[in-house]
């Protein structure tokens, strides 16, 4: 179905360079004539709500612990209704989120409610289309850690504005597109988790008993861990390193085009580096921010929040900064092989001692003290290079696998960004595609749950009001 579709038979300029051409018969309106502001507070008894870029905007007891309360006059909160849109302050990275329950917010967001002519289940994927969240940044004041959307000016913005009825029918079939492409990264992310798991047993057994069946054993002294190999010992994070590295509390200024990464902790997942997410600066930002000294070579970087825990080995370059809530650790190589720490942050006695000290923290965090302090367990280097050729080994093929399915993930989620986009913006016309939709898909539609993303999770929350 989605291969038939076809452009529109005839199209007008709409005079907007990110928008390009639209359907001759779709009208155009300003932002402030589709939507009105809620500007309502006084509701301390409703319950609060988190803006996030992959679910919206939903309770905060269901978000999880990875926002923090950051003021107790809910008085001054702005209330949220059911199907009111939210501008964040992300939203110029992921677009304006649409809220799934009634509640309250931080009064620096702005609300907006649909008047008649705006059809939820159409501005719902507009308002997070490729196209419209590059617009955005036409209306962003602020740097990059305080950069907000200016409402004025973006109420002043021309949407496209479809009939109702065609309105009705985009939100109907992206619905159950976005459905079908969910169900299938839903499927491969399902497969990934099993053979992470595959490929953890294999490091969980390696890092804690070593390579030898037989060899003698002695109690760790750590309950849960049980025992070790005699000739084995249990050291402390700090004990085995130069320098455990925490970055200040600012993120360094984003530049554009800037010669120096700063690194995120979106960009590190499963041992693995991922540059998506990240950001430039420029030489005077990456001075001032590595006077500690910059990650290199050899080092591991590891993140203290959201998530905790995440580790890789720094790559094959001399440019990196940390961003907030970043670590890096620089083995002393005499004693400790950097893969072998790798393996061991992700083996069971780092990830037991994580659960434990993030145990009832609100936003789910490691202090400095904390990190330094996490135990490992050491054996001789020799051995230990013997235990990292080993688990490269007999984790490559699980590795190549998982690769090719997170390939696989990434394009179909292209396909459908490019496929909202080009459905919103009109380039393609899927009123006939809609019409043949059975009535019993809306009901499955309505009961699904919303699509998976890699996109950074927003934690405005934590601004204080």
């Amino acid at each position: 179905m989605i291969a038939d579709l076809k452009p529109y038979s005839q199209y007008k300029d709409s005079g907007l360079q990110w928008l390009g051409p639209i359907p001759k018969h779709w009208g155009q309106r300003r932002m402030k004539f589709l939507f009105s502001e809620r500007i309502q507070k006084g509701f301390p008894k409703e319950p609060l709500l988190a803006a996030t870029q992959n679910k919206g905007v939903v309770r905060k007891e269901d978000y999880g612990s990875r926002t923090v309360t950051a003021t107790k006059d809910f008085h001054l909160l702005k209330l949220v209704e059911s199907g009111d849109f939210v501008i964040s302050l992300r939203s110029f990275e992921g677009g304006i989120e649409l809220a799934h329950c009634r509640g309250i917010i931080s009064p620096a967001y702005t609300i907006l409610t649909p008047m008649r002519e705006a059809m939820q289940g159409y501005y719902k994927s507009f308002f997070k289309s490729s196209d419209f969240i590059r617009s955005l940044t036409l209306y962003v004041t602020g740097i990059r850690e305080g950069q907000n959307i200016d409402y004025e000016k973006l109420s002043r913005a021309y949407l496209p504005l479809p009939p109702e009825e065609e309105q009705i029918s985009i939100g109907r079939f992206l619905a159950w597109a976005n459905g079908r492409l969910e169900r299938a990264i839903r499927a491969k992310r399902k497969v990934i988790a099993l053979l992470n798991e595959q490929k953890q047993a294999i490091i969980h057994r390696a890092v804690t008993r070593g390579l030898d069946p037989n060899v003698p054993l002695k109690p760790s002294g750590i309950p849960w861990l049980g025992d070790i190999p005699k000739h084995w010992e249990v050291r402390r994070a700090k004990q085995v390193c130069c320098a455990i590295v925490d970055c200040k509390n600012r993120t360094p200024t984003m530049v554009e085009g800037g010669e120096y990464i700063v690194v995120r902790t979106t960009n590190i997942r499963h041992g693995r580096f991922n540059p998506k997410g990240s950001f430039t600066t420029n030489r005077q930002n990456f001075e001032i921010w590595t006077q500690r000294g910059a990650p290199r070579l050899g080092d591991v970087f590891f993140t203290r929040e959201a998530p905790v825990g995440e580790a890789c080995l720094v790559p094959d370059q001399n440019n990196f900064c940390m961003g907030q809530r970043m670590m890096y650790f620089r083995p002393n190589t005499a004693v400790m092989n950097p893969e072998f720490l790798l393996r061991s942050i992700y083996g069971p006695i780092v990830r037991r001692y994580i659960e434990i000290e993030v145990n009832g923290s609100t936003v789910g965090h490691l202090r400095l003290g904390q990190v330094t302090a996490i135990p490992l367990l050491w054996c001789p280097i020799e051995e230990q290079q013997k235990i990292v050729d080993y688990v490269t080994s007999a984790t490559a093929p699980l590795d190549t696998t998982i690769f090719r399915l997170e390939q696989e993930i990434e394009l179909l989620r292209e396909y459908r960004t490019r496929l909202v986009a080009d459905v919103v913006t009109g380039k393609l016309d899927v009123r006939e595609a809609a019409a043949r939709l059975p009535d019993e898909v809306a009901a499955e539609i309505a009961e699904d749950e919303p699509y998976d993303t890699d996109e950074i999770e927003s934690s405005d929350d934590e601004v204080a009001a």
